[in-house]
């Protein structure tokens, strides 16, 4: 591969972590309403499924998505019952009677909040069928032919979820300096509306994507 081939890809790469996206709400939601150990645990939740994803395309699993139809539509299916989930989830919660205080100091609450983050943003990145479709189509135009291909193709995974990590722990920080502000009650409610709708959305966006 020349230096060429590896700038191109890495500024496509960066060009696609930076663009404002799924992950980018779900790590800027749990950042603001968890606190940065819980955007943080999202980030690797995001970073491991890359890693899956990526390490699939390489042996060539995620080629499956674009040459069957029926395997993309039950992986695209699935993210949208479970982005409907979260959105219905964040709603319900959302809700006056079913809103709780803040308690900062409830250690266990947080630690439990940080798996269930880093189990959403996993989660959220396996069932995205776009993020193996990004894959498959990204990585041949970057490759090298002959028998290097697979050490390559992981490089360049290596690289995309590195670009990631760098940028969703980025804006974990710069949610964490405004979270004082989103803790209020009313502000945390509307947060999660927002949050709701967007979810929601995309879940029907993806559900209705085939039609």
């Amino acid at each position: 591969m020349t230096s060429t081939l590896f700038a191109g890809f890495v500024l496509v790469a960066a060009i696609g972590v930076m663009t404002p996206g799924l992950d980018v709400m779900l790590v800027l939601r749990q950042s603001l309403l968890g606190g940065r150990r819980t955007g943080v645990a999202a980030v690797v939740g995001i970073s491991l499924g890359c890693v899956v994803w990526g390490t699939a395309s390489i042996v060539g699993l995620t080629a499956l998505l674009t040459a069957s139809r029926l395997a993309y539509d039950v992986v695209r299916l699935a993210g949208a019952a479970y982005l409907l989930y979260l959105g219905g989830t964040a709603l319900w919660k959302s809700l006056p009677r079913n809103r709780k205080p803040v308690d900062e100091q409830q250690l266990p609450a947080r630690r439990q909040s940080s798996w269930a983050a880093l189990r959403t943003g996993l989660l959220t990145n396996l069932l995205n069928p776009k993020v193996g479709v990004f894959y498959i189509s990204l990585l041949p135009q970057f490759l090298p032919a002959g028998p290097q291909a697979p050490a390559w193709g992981a490089l360049l995974v290596g690289v995309h979820v590195s670009l990631g990590l760098l940028w969703l722990t980025g804006l974990t920080w710069i949610a964490g300096r405004a979270r004082a502000l989103f803790q209020r009650d009313r502000v945390r409610a509307w947060m999660d509306r927002v949050t709701a709708s967007v979810l929601v959305g995309l879940g029907l966006k993806l559900a209705l994507e085939g039609r």
